[in-house]
């Protein structure tokens, strides 16, 4: 069963959610991914977060560039974690998403990691500490991987 859902607003995106996905993958973590846009394709986007929990996802994932309106609509249907990866689509080079990510309103939390690569490479490391909570297999991978990552000085 997937754990986590990765969602993006646009076929172009991705390239550099595939950092994400490469991730979960070495943490044997179930996921998939989706280009559910908050613009092109709201109807479809909201279905699927409104069935994110039962569907047995525990963390989303959401990626978007320019105006990033795609992490806040996913956390305004969900109760789940949502972890916002901006994403360096526009002239601002990323600044616009990071702003849009960062600003959500007190009580509509979205957890926020850097622009591009780096952000969708630190979205998985995140999703996998949440999961490590409440999964006894997840939270050995990565006690060990931190253990690696200590010890490589």
């Amino acid at each position: 069963m997937a754990l986590v859902a990765i969602v993006m607003g646009s076929e172009s995106d991705r390239a550099v959610m595939a950092a994400t996905s490469k991730v979960l993958t070495e943490f044997e973590v179930e996921h998939t991914s989706h280009v559910l846009s908050a613009h092109r394709t709201p109807d479809a986007l909201r279905a699927f977060v409104v069935g994110a929990e039962e569907a047995g996802y525990e963390v989303i994932i959401a990626a978007a560039g320019g105006a990033a309106a795609l992490p806040g609509v996913v956390k305004s249907h969900s109760r789940l974690p949502v972890i916002g990866v901006p994403l360096a689509s526009s002239e601002l080079h990323g600044i616009d998403a990071l702003l849009s990510i960062l600003q959500m309103p007190p009580r509509v939390p979205v957890a926020t990691v850097a622009v591009g690569d780096w952000g969708a490479r630190n979205a998985g490391y995140l999703a996998v500490e949440i999961l490590a909570l409440h999964h006894a297999a997840i939270r050995e991978r990565y006690r060990a991987f931190r253990r690696r990552l200590a010890e490589s000085g």
